[in-house]
């Protein structure tokens, strides 16, 4: 079977999205829960979406800037004073808790979080307090990612225009 060419690249690719259920966080949304067919609260989920190829990148090379902080913290403070190097490696933003595969995961979920829109601060929190919940949400993420694009036509997230019309000035 032959590679068609030209009918992958003349076709519109968009990632793909899911709902991921997150009940043990039902606490932290807000409004009235959804009903299913039997009347019973439907859990709130939170929608994630595939990364492409560059953001991918941007997630592999989490990893790296994890790895870098820890050794600019050794560069800056000798190995005599253990207290310092750990305090210098929080104070940069990541010490020895983490692990080269929570920052990709971390990364990942910034990245791939459609609704909410998920912040580093949110995502470290998140990793923290519901472990279980962000490595679902992040495999998910990964397995979107693995599927590859959905082909047609840009979904519209709204009927709002997010920006104004151009200006006129030449600045």
């Amino acid at each position: 079977m032959e590679f068609d060419i030209n009918k992958f690249t003349g076709t519109s690719f968009t990632p793909r999205e899911d709902d991921v259920p997150v009940p043990d966080l039902a606490a932290f949304f807000k409004g009235k829960a959804e009903k299913d067919e039997q009347g019973n609260d439907k859990p709130p989920v939170w929608r994630v979406r595939g990364i492409t190829g560059p953001e991918l990148a941007r997630v592999n090379e989490a990893v790296q800037m994890n790895r870098n902080r820890g050794a600019i913290a050794e560069a800056l403070v000798s190995a005599k004073d253990e207290q310092l190097t750990e305090a210098l490696r929080e104070l940069i933003g990541n010490g020895d808790a983490v692990p080269d595969d929570t920052a990709k995961r971390i990364e990942m979920l910034v990245i791939g979080s459609v609704a909410p829109e998920c912040s580093h601060e949110l995502a470290v929190k998140l990793a923290n307090a519901f472990p279980i919940e962000f490595n679902q949400l992040t495999t998910r993420i990964m397995k979107l990612t693995g599927q590859g694009g959905e082909p047609g036509k840009p979904k519209r997230s709204s009927g709002t225009r997010k920006s104004g019309s151009r200006s006129a000035s030449a600045t």
